[in-house]
């Protein structure tokens, strides 16, 4: 299902590439109208969560006892104790095997990084992201190619983030899932992520899918949603360096990392000012 709803936006846009005149015009600027009424959607959802979250905890608590926030603090410190260990023994020794001035790389990953775990938000953190990575040396041409497609397909911090979650469920309902249908399910989950939204808590939309998938309460998301704030704010940051370090592993793959044209301003690359040629006006005819 997830590859569906990849798959026809891509088909969409192609197919709105190639139409011109009036029809384009109405179509882009329906899409942009409807985007901005989510948006507006999404805030006013997003300024009640709170409200939803202390009922659920309160709900969770009443049921389960106050020992569930036991439970809960050690799922967060575990998650994060991951997310640590995961940097340095996959993200660092890439890194190094890849020639990645590290010291040049953290003070230009550190910006992107407060963003993206202050606002949980890796959208948040691309514009700074883009243009760290820029600075850095990587080519735009790279920079914007990669960082924008691993927001949509690498994501090793909710990929992590949802695995631990969905062992956390099955522990607390009292279901044993044998070794061959955690690893099943860890498939499913780093499938089904591909293509999430880059905003917070949209991971609990895969959870949820997957729980049910894989016959397990669905209670569980609403016990997880009471810290999921505090994991979104760690996974996100994790995504964005994963995807920063990516930008620049292509540039020393393609050999053209740290060149001197990759110190033009990101903005430029965007509007394409400086691959702008003025057009030449010829004479009139006598």
């Amino acid at each position: 299902m997830s590859r569906i709803v990849l798959l026809l936006p891509m088909i969409f846009a192609v197919a709105l590439s190639q139409v011109q005149g009036p029809a384009k015009a109405f179509m882009l600027s329906a899409c942009e109208s409807l985007s901005e009424v989510m948006f507006k959607f999404v805030g006013i959802v997003m300024k009640f969560a709170p409200i939803g979250i202390g009922a659920a905890i309160a709900v969770t608590v009443g049921k389960s006892g106050l020992g569930v926030l036991k439970n809960l603090g050690v799922l967060v410190g575990t998650l994060y104790g991951s997310l640590i260990v995961f940097a340095l023994v996959v993200l660092l020794p890439v890194a190094l095997v890849f020639k990645v001035p590290v010291r040049r790389f953290v003070r230009a990953a550190k910006e992107p990084w407060l963003i993206a775990f202050s606002t949980a938000s890796s959208e948040a953190a691309l514009p700074r992201a883009l243009e760290n990575m820029v600075r850095l040396g990587v080519p735009r041409r790279i920079v914007s190619f990669v960082l924008p497609t691993g927001y949509a397909f690498n994501m090793d911090g909710t990929t992590l983030y949802l695995a631990m979650a969905s062992i956390f469920v099955a522990q607390a309902a009292g279901i044993d899932m044998p070794i061959s249908q955690q690893i099943l399910m860890m498939f499913t989950l780093m499938l089904t992520s591909k293509g999430l939204a880059a905003v917070p808590r949209s991971s609990l939309v895969i959870l949820s899918g997957t729980l049910a998938q894989f016959g397990l309460p669905l209670q569980g998301v609403a016990v997880i949603l009471g810290v999921d704030a505090l994991m979104d704010m760690a996974r996100t940051s994790l995504n964005v360096v994963g995807n920063c370090l990516a930008t620049v592993v292509m540039a020393r793959w393609e050999g053209e990392f740290d060149r001197p044209a990759a110190s033009t301003p990101i903005a430029d690359a965007i509007a394409g000012e400086s691959l702008r040629v003025p057009p030449v006006r010829t004479p009139d005819p006598v």
